[in-house]
């Protein structure tokens, strides 16, 4: 049997791991000029993107929840225009979010009802993981638009849907959403 909370958690933690591999796929696609291109000065690059979802992931889960040190630099995530490779940036989102699925999995029933102060909104950790969960999404959403934009290709997320290739496997856990 499962609880709702073991359901709940992995789901998450299966959702961000998904959206990582996404972004990856995506990043691959881009040259260096692409990953770092904004479309104007209120607009953020992939490559701000992903360098602000490592930011969030640790600021809401490791920091709010686990309990880690506030590290971030919030304003410093958008302001960057290059200088980070893309393997160290990939790496850092890929590090965050393997270490903050740990803490989300971990979570129980009555950890979830606890109440954290993460970037000084008080919140129980549920609603904690759904934010992050949430926000990285949408992220996401962003750094695929922007891919085949450029890139004119299909990314091939959704090819299984068409029967032209077989479905991923369900989320760890084996819960199919």
């Amino acid at each position: 049997m499962h609880t709702t909370s073991a359901v709940f958690t992995r789901f998450a933690a299966a959702k961000l791991r998904q959206y990582v591999e996404r972004i990856e796929t995506c990043v691959a696609r881009l040259d260096d000029g692409q990953l770092w291109l904004r479309g104007s000065e209120n607009s953020n690059a992939a490559g701000n993107l992903c360098i602000h979802l490592a930011g969030n992931v640790r600021q809401w889960i490791l920091h709010g929840v686990a309990g880690q040190p506030d590290i971030r630099d919030r304003d410093g995530e958008f302001a960057a225009r290059g200088g980070v490779s893309r393997e160290e940036m990939l790496g850092r989102l890929r590090a965050v979010v393997a270490e903050a699925c740990e803490v989300i999995e971990s979570q129980d029933e009555e950890s979830l009802g606890r109440v954290v102060r993460p970037q000084n909104y008080e919140v129980r950790v549920l609603e904690a993981i759904f934010h992050v969960v949430e926000h990285f999404a949408q992220h996401t959403g962003q750094i695929i638009y922007v891919t085949k934009a450029l890139s004119g290709e299909d990314l091939g997320f959704y090819r299984h849907l068409t029967g032209t290739r077989e479905p991923p496997p369900p989320p760890a856990g084996g819960e199919t959403p």
